[in-house]
């Protein structure tokens, strides 16, 4: 079996001219070649290699006469190309149009929108002779316009007869269209490099401790000279969290890890409306005020999970009984009841969680209540930061939880006068998680112009060390990111956690290597500077934003010095008075 030593980095594997290698889905399915000439490429964004941008070419194929979803096109990569445990991506375009037997002269649409899938059909030896893996969905303008697919795959055995790439999805008698279509193994270590120095960049700054003090301490500076000096962070200013709940907190071994661990708590559930009164008019806050009281104790902020959820399966079963009067009556009771009594203990909220995937509240009460919700949030409570938040919009899977769907609910609620403080991006993934991915659904949320939030974060993978990996590489795309300003995990113990095989640490208190990675980590990102101060009285040291103490030792004694670094594209120069 090939080894993962082995693997060409960036090479297509189904690179073609044309109709070189598609074969058609479906037994009436017709495939044909055409260049876009009423689109210019150019204007579509590229897709991102490590080392290569890939522009798209304008000329694409085109499946007709599909009489099922499955139908569409297929193109064979070879078996013995792809190797196990290794993260193959799958980018292009593709897109929809018309349909029917009229083929491209269809072309035009109705203006509605379908999805598009890319998926792999392998034969690995399992029990069933073929496995189909998802490699990504994109939703896709009937007008005949383009949507990116930026998809991966893994392969957890060696693919022993034939591999296929479909692309398919759309409605029978929709034309299907892909356009560039390439698949490449990731290089990991090389992402890595990369995001090391965008994170210097992003998160550090140069910094001049001045010992001398004010102008004319030239004495009180030769005294320092040569004193010696290390400067250790005490906190840095990106903070990392867990979810927490009631169990979980009796747990010793979970306390201790969650402690030394994190900055930030935000409870499972507790919070949530079906859990604080489960029955109408029957409201307990009892397991939040405990949870709360625990993060006092400890010093961890807290975010609140959630004000309200728009999905129908979450929502409890009286309040889907009320008639709209009694309703919004309820709406309201609930903000009211909830954010004065919390008022100021809160640094965020969750207000109306997972709008792209839930329309319980507009449905019933009209699209403008989800802006109300914010806005009666903002009066309540105003200290607080009132989040959208949603999850599937870092994995290109979910052609409803897109991040430019993801940028214009964020819109539509400010029209409304929402006062949206930021973006929260749940962050459950499967494998395999691909960086280039991570980063270019931030970049398109960060359009918004307003912070994001990391704010459910679990890698669900058994094999541990694959789940390490995958689990370094959303965290370092999330640090290297200008717009992202925390990471929450969605738990990390098993036993207490939501997803299978995405602990960080055993039942039994040891730390896997998914942890021992999240510490290795959190250690990188601190700094610790050591050396002596220059005959001016100045000590330069490059450091992450964050809090800092200073140590210093002179023939007269030590001295301890904080001081704070807070971003900024100039040098920071402190006086330390001495």
């Amino acid at each position: 079996m090939a080894c993962a030593q082995d693997v060409a980095f960036d090479v297509n594997l189904i690179e073609d001219g044309g109709l070189a290698g598609w074969a058609p889905l479906g037994s009436r399915t017709t495939l044909s070649v055409h260049v876009d000439v009423e689109q210019d490429p150019t204007m579509l964004p590229d897709v991102g290699r490590e080392r290569e941008r890939i522009r798209p070419s304008g000329r694409y194929v085109l499946a007709t006469r599909r009489d099922e979803e499955e139908d569409g096109l297929q193109h064979a990569v070879p078996a013995g190309a792809l190797v196990p445990r290794v993260t193959y991506r799958v980018v292009g375009w593709v897109g929809v149009q018309g349909g029917g037997s009229g083929g491209a002269a269809a072309a035009g649409g109705d203006g509605s929108h379908h999805a598009v899938r890319v998926g792999l059909r392998v034969d690995d030896g399992g029990d069933e002779r073929c496995r189909w893996i998802d490699c990504g969905a994109a939703c896709t303008d009937a007008a005949g316009g383009w949507a990116e697919i930026n998809g991966a795959f893994r392969l957890r055995a060696p693919c022993l007869r034939v591999a296929a790439v479909h692309v398919h999805g759309a409605p029978a008698g929709v034309d299907v269209k892909v356009m560039d279509l390439q698949v490449f193994a990731t290089d990991r270590k090389a992402r890595f490099r990369h995001l090391k120095e965008e994170t210097d960049k992003v998160r550090k700054r140069d910094v001049v401790l001045k010992f001398g003090g004010a102008a004319g301490a030239a004495a009180a500076a030769a005294s320092m000279s040569d004193a010696s000096i290390r400067v250790v962070q005490l906190e840095n200013r990106f903070p990392f969290g867990s979810c927490i709940n009631k169990t979980a907190i009796q747990d010793p071994k979970f306390v201790d890890f969650f402690t030394d661990n994190f900055d930030w708590a935000v409870f499972e559930n507790e919070l949530k409306w079906y859990s604080t009164e489960p029955r109408r008019g029957q409201i307990n806050y009892r397991d939040a005020d405990e949870l709360l009281e625990f993060c006092g104790r400890h010093g961890k902020p807290a975010r609140g999970h959630c004000i309200f959820w728009a999905v129908d399966s979450n929502v409890q079963q009286w309040v889907k009984d009320l008639g709209r009067g009694d309703l919004m009556s309820a709406v309201q009771g609930r903000l009211r009841g909830l954010l004065s009594r919390y008022r100021g203990r809160f640094r965020h909220y969750d207000v109306n969680n997972e709008m792209l995937h839930g329309r319980f509240y507009r449905d019933r009460l009209g699209d403008g209540v989800a802006a109300l919700m914010f806005r009666e949030a903002a009066r309540l409570d105003p200290r607080a930061q009132l989040f959208v938040n949603d999850y599937n919009v870092l994995r290109a899977n979910d052609p409803n939880a897109t991040p430019e769907k993801y940028v214009e609910l964020v819109a539509a609620l400010r029209r409304g006068g929402a006062p949206v403080a930021g973006i929260g991006a749940q962050g459950h993934m499967d494998n395999p998680v691909v960086g280039q991915v991570i980063r270019a659904a931030l970049d398109k949320m960060a359009t918004a112009g307003l912070p994001i939030w990391i704010t459910e974060l679990d890698v669900s993978e058994p094999d541990v060390h694959l789940r390490a990996d995958d689990l370094e590489v959303v965290l370092r795309e999330a640090y290297a990111h200008p717009a992202v300003r925390g990471a929450m995990l969605w738990g990390f113990m098993q036993g207490h956690m939501w997803r299978q095989d995405a602990y960080l640490v055993d039942a039994d208190g040891t730390v896997n290597e998914a942890g021992q990675r999240f510490i290795d980590l959190r250690r990188e990102w601190r700094s610790d500077a050591r050396g002596t101060v220059d005959a001016d009285g100045h000590f330069r040291f490059r450091g992450f934003h964050g809090t800092y103490v200073a140590q210093v030792t002179t023939a007269a004694g030590e001295m301890l010095k904080t001081f704070t670094v807070e971003e900024g594209d100039t040098s920071l120069e402190l006086d330390m008075e001495i």
